[in-house]
C-alpha cells in the first residue's frame, strides 16, 4: 500500500468508530498504530529520482551495431545469423553460442563442410577451365564447376592469354604463339601460375575417368589387397589351422593339449611402373588442344591393360609360385591335361569335371575344405556354348532328354580376348575360379590401396615442353592355388 491508501484505511477505522459513538477497539487501534509507522516510514524513504530521458537515436544505433556484429560473426563461421538477431540475443551471448556449436564436433573449424575456404577467384577460374576441357574431350563431370561451359571451346593460345592477362601480362594478343609459350614456359614451377595448373588438372581427372573405363576383365576374378611399402611381406606370415577333430572327454578325465600347425603364405611385394609423355613446343604452337586427355588416357588405359596381361599370363604361362612348383599340377589337384578324358573346350563334362576337382580339394594340412565355383574364365569364342549349356534345361544332344545338371548353375562368365592372343592357334586352356570366401586364388596389391595412376609435372632436360611422369605401383601374386583349375582346352 502506498502513503494514500495508509491514511485512506486509517480514516476509515476513525469514522467507523465515530458513527458508533465509541472508541477504537484494542484490534483497531493496533490496527492503527501499524499503519502510522508504516506512512512514517514511506515518509523516511527518499523519493526515486526521475528516469533519464531516453536517446531513440542512441537506441537506434546500438541495436544496428548489435545486428552488424552478429551477422558478421555468423557469416564468417557459415552459421545462421536470423534466430540470434529475432530473439535479440546479445554480442556475447551470440559469441558464446556459436563457439559452443562449433565445438560440438571437436573438429577445426577448417574441417566442417559449412566452414570450407570459399575458393577464391583464381581457384574458381582454375577449376572452371579444367572441367570445361574435360567436357570438351567428351568426359563426364559430375558437378561442373561455375562457368565451365564457357571453356569448352577454348583453343590452347586463348586459353594462355586468358591465364597470362590475370597475371598481368598485356598485349598479349600482339604476341605469336612461340612468343607466348616462351611466357609459358617460364611458369613450369611457379605455385600461383594458371596455366600448368589446368593443364595438370585436367589430365589427373581424364587419367582417372578413362583408367576407370578400360574394359579390362582381371578384377572380375582376382582379389584386391594393399601393401604399405615395396618390401617382401615377411617369411613369417603364417596361415594357422590343422587343430584336427574335438576330443572326447570322459568323466573325471583330463582335456588333452593340442597346438595348431602352420605352414607359410605366399609372399606378396609391389613394383612400380610408369612412362613419361610430354606437351611439346609443336603441340602447343599447333592448338592441340586434346592432347590434354588424349595422350593421358592412352597412358592410363596402358597401365591397366598391363595388369590385366600379366594376370593372364600367370594363368597362361602356368607360373612357378611360392612352394616352388608350377600353379597347376597334378600335386596340386588342379588341372584337366593331355591324357584325361575331360581335356577339351567347356561341355557339360568338361565343366563337371573341373567343379569336381575344385571341390575335392584339402586344406594345407590335409582336411576337407568347402570350395565354391564363383567364376568360368575363358577366351573369347566360347560365351555362347556355355549360354546354352548353363540355360538349357535337358543335356543338349541326349536322346532321352536327360535333365541337364548345369541348368542355371552360378557360375559368372567372363571372357579375354588375351587367352586368345596368347595361344594363337595351339590350345588354349580355360578356368575355375572359386569364390574369395573359399579361396583367394590371384590377388592384385596396390600401394596403399591406390588403384589409378599417379601423374606428376617434371622438367626434362633436352624437351621443348611441358613434361609428365605417370606410373602406378602394384604387384600379382598366387595366395592359393586351391581357388584355381586349369583345363588345358583346344585349338580354337
Amino acid at each position: 500500500m502506498n502513503q494514500k491508501e495508509l491514511l485512506q484505511r486509517q480514516e476509515a477505522l476513525v469514522k467507523a468508530a465515530e458513527a458508533e459513538n465509541r472508541e477504537l477497539t484494542a484490534d483497531e487501534q493496533r490496527e492503527f498504530d501499524s499503519l502510522t509507522a508504516q506512512i512514517d516510514a514511506l515518509k523516511a524513504t527518499p523519493a526515486p529520482a526521475p528516469a533519464p530521458a531516453v536517446d531513440a537515436n542512441a537506441v537506434r544505433e546500438a541495436e544496428r551495431t548489435r545486428i552488424r556484429e552478429i551477422e558478421a560473426m555468423c557469416d564468417h563461421f557459415g552459421m545462421e545469423s536470423k534466430s540470434y538477431i529475432d530473439n535479440g540475443t546479445t554480442v556475447e551471448n551470440a559469441r558464446a553460442a556459436i563457439m559452443a556449436e562449433l565445438m560440438k564436433d571437436h573438429a577445426p573449424i577448417a574441417s566442417r563442410g559449412s566452414l570450407d575456404v570459399v575458393n577464391d577467384e583464381a581457384d574458381k577460374f582454375r577449376d572452371a577451365a579444367t572441367d570445361g576441357l574435360i567436357m570438351r574431350a567428351g568426359v563426364s563431370v559430375e558437378k561442373p564447376a561455375e562457368g565451365s561451359q564457357e571453356f569448352r571451346a577454348i583453343s590452347l593460345r586463348d586459353l594462355a592469354i586468358e591465364c597470362l592477362s590475370r597475371e598481368g601480362e598485356s598485349n598479349l594478343n600482339r604476341k605469336s604463339n612461340d612468343e607466348l609459350f616462351s611466357m609459358l614456359s617460364r611458369q613450369f614451377y611457379n605455385p600461383t601460375a594458371a596455366f600448368p595448373a589446368i593443364l595438370d588438372g585436367t589430365i589427373r581427372k581424364s587419367i582417372v575417368e578413362l583408367y576407370n573405363k578400360v574394359p579390362t576383365t582381371f578384377q572380375r576374378f582376382t582379389t584386391k589387397g594393399s601393401l604399405s611399402d615395396f618390401k617382401s611381406t615377411p617369411d613369417h606370415e603364417y596361415v594357422i589351422g590343422g587343430v584336427g577333430d574335438f576330443l572326447k572327454v570322459p568323466e573325471n578325465g583330463e582335456i588333452k593339449a593340442d597346438a595348431p600347425k602352420t605352414e607359410l603364405l605366399p609372399q606378396r611385394k609391389l613394383e612400380t611402373y610408369g612412362k613419361q609423355f610430354s606437351m611439346t613446343r609443336q603441340a602447343f604452337i599447333n592448338g592441340d588442344i586434346g592432347f590434354l586427355t588424349q595422350v593421358p588416357g592412352l597412358y592410363a588405359t596402358a597401365a591397366k591393360k598391363t595388369i590385366d596381361k600379366q594376370v593372364y599370363k600367370i594363368l597362361f604361362d602356368n607360373s612357378t609360385i611360392f612352394d616352388g612348383t608350377a600353379l597347376f599340377t597334378s600335386g596340386h589337384g588342379n588341372i584337366i591335361t593331355t591324357g584325361d578324358s575331360a581335356k577339351g573346350k567347356p561341355s557339360q563334362a568338361t565343366i563337371q569335371a573341373m567343379i569336381l576337382k575344385m571341390q575335392m580339394q584339402t586344406d594345407q594340412f590335409g582336411d576337407p575344405i568347402y570350395m565354391t565355383p564363383a567364376k568360368i574364365v575363358v577366351p573369347v569364342g566360347y560365351e555362347f556354348d556355355l549360354a546354352v549349356i548353363f540355360h538349357s534345361a535337358q543335356v543338349v544332344g541326349s536322346a532321352n532328354n536327360d535333365i541337364n545338371p548345369l541348368y542355371n548353375y552360378p557360375l559368372e562368365i567372363v571372357q579375354s580376348p588375351i587367352l586368345n592372343g596368347l595361344a594363337g592357334n595351339n590350345d588354349c586352356p580355360w578356368f575355375l575360379v572359386a569364390d574369395e570366401a573359399s579361396a583367394r586364388g590371384i590377388q592384385v596389391d596396390y600401394l596403399n590401396g591406390q588403384e589409378t595412376p599417379t601423374v606428376r609435372r617434371m622438367e626434362a632436360p633436352g624437351t621443348l615442353g611441358y613434361t609428365w611422369d605417370i606410373w602406378l605401383d602394384w604387384g600379382i601374386s598366387v595366395r592359393d592355388f586351391r581357388g584355381l583349375v586349369r583345363n588345358d582346352g583346344a585349338a580354337l
